[in-house]
């Protein structure tokens, strides 16, 4: 028989029982090819005998080409922040495998429903992650198993049945008395003035501690309307952001014009780190008689609700000046302006009466 030892020794018999199962195998690799409707080559045969095929496709493997590309596409389609969180939680899965099958990968045919479930569970209870913290994470994890499920390479989506439901957070902000007081209030420490105004800045613009720090002068021009306005794209999601300014982020513009650290950097205000600022923030809180953990983004959220949602400004126009990609994303701060609602109900009550 061609291609095969001749003889029959035991050696003989033993290379032919293994050609004859390698030719098997070889058949059964090119049936494989042909029922997926790829093109049958030697190169695809031998991926298919050494296991290289997409039922075999390693969970982390996926993963890393997924944020391969996500880097790639870094000022493009994604903004930084965006494959900063891949790449977190491409860490935090990998963590998980190792915890929980003491390996440091796995295939994607293993992803079901409790893989889901416990790695839920490890992030709130390992990473001590908060509820919506860990879906942010699932999340991300999420899209990259979509793109499995949209390729064929799993038949189910595991995420069926799991609740991804985030929790509704409280955010704090600064009261208009509240605003009115930090506003008037002398400080005779030059630091902690100086900390008030950047803080009260963010309050009149809604913008973040980094896109407040890397602003210059050069982003603020003048509008259709002829007055001062803020240009600028946000740090985290890369949107643009236009913002008319209000008097008071002008009057604050003014006093720093002459700052030796904005004169030789080029920026609007001197703004010192976070982690510094935010300590300044809780002496000044108790110099002020505020008792909410001040924090400079809850000067953001300051500027959402009690400067603009609570001044009757339309919420369209407030997620424009935020930066936010969706509706969605400003709507939950007005759901916690009580005296909104009670401020229109009165209203709506004199219309009736009269």
């Amino acid at each position: 028989m061609a291609n095969r030892a001749i003889g029959k020794s035991e050696k003989s018999k033993q290379v032919n029982t293994y050609l004859e199962a390698f030719t098997m195998k070889v058949h059964q690799a090119r049936k494989y090819l042909m029922e997926n409707e790829q093109e049958i080559t030697a190169e695809n045969i031998k991926n298919i005998l050494r296991g290289n095929t997409p039922d075999n496709r390693m969970i982390m493997d996926v993963f890393t080409e997924h944020n391969i590309q996500i880097e790639a596409l870094v000022g493009k389609d994604f903004a930084p922040g965006t494959f900063i969180r891949y790449k977190t939680s491409f860490d935090h899965t990998r963590s998980f495998i190792q915890w929980k099958y003491k390996k440091d990968d796995i295939p994607i045919k293993k992803l079901d429903y409790d893989f889901i479930s416990d790695y839920s569970f490890w992030l709130k209870t390992v990473r001590g992650c908060s509820h919506n913290t860990t879906l942010k994470y699932l999340a991300n994890f999420k899209k990259v198993v979509l793109t499995c499920v949209k390729k064929g390479w799993l038949s189910r989506d595991p995420f069926i049945g799991f609740k991804m439901t985030k929790k509704e957070i409280e955010r704090d902000y600064l009261s208009s008395e509240e605003l009115k007081y930090l506003t008037e209030k002398v400080f005779r420490i030059e630091r902690l003035a100086q900390v008030r105004d950047i803080f009260l800045f963010s309050c009149y613009t809604g913008l973040a501690y980094i896109d407040v720090k890397n602003l210059k002068r050069n982003q603020i021009v003048i509008g259709i309307d002829k007055e001062k306005r803020i240009v600028t794209k946000r740090k985290k999601t890369d949107s643009t952001v236009k913002l008319p300014l209000l008097p008071t982020a002008l009057d604050i513009i003014s006093k720093y014009k002459v700052h030796p650290k904005c004169t030789s950097e080029g920026s609007v205000l001197p703004v010192l780190s976070n982690q510094k600022m935010n300590a300044d923030l809780k002496e000044i809180a108790d110099l002020c008689g505020i008792e909410k953990e001040l924090t400079f983004h809850i000067a953001r959220h300051t500027f959402a609700t009690t400067v603009t949602l609570g001044n009757g400004v339309p919420m369209e126009t407030v997620s424009k000046m935020l930066g936010h990609s969706s509706l969605k994303q400003t709507q939950h701060y007005a759901k916690i302006l009580d005296t909104k609602i009670s401020s229109d109900m009165q209203k709506l009550r004199n219309l009736l009466e009269e």
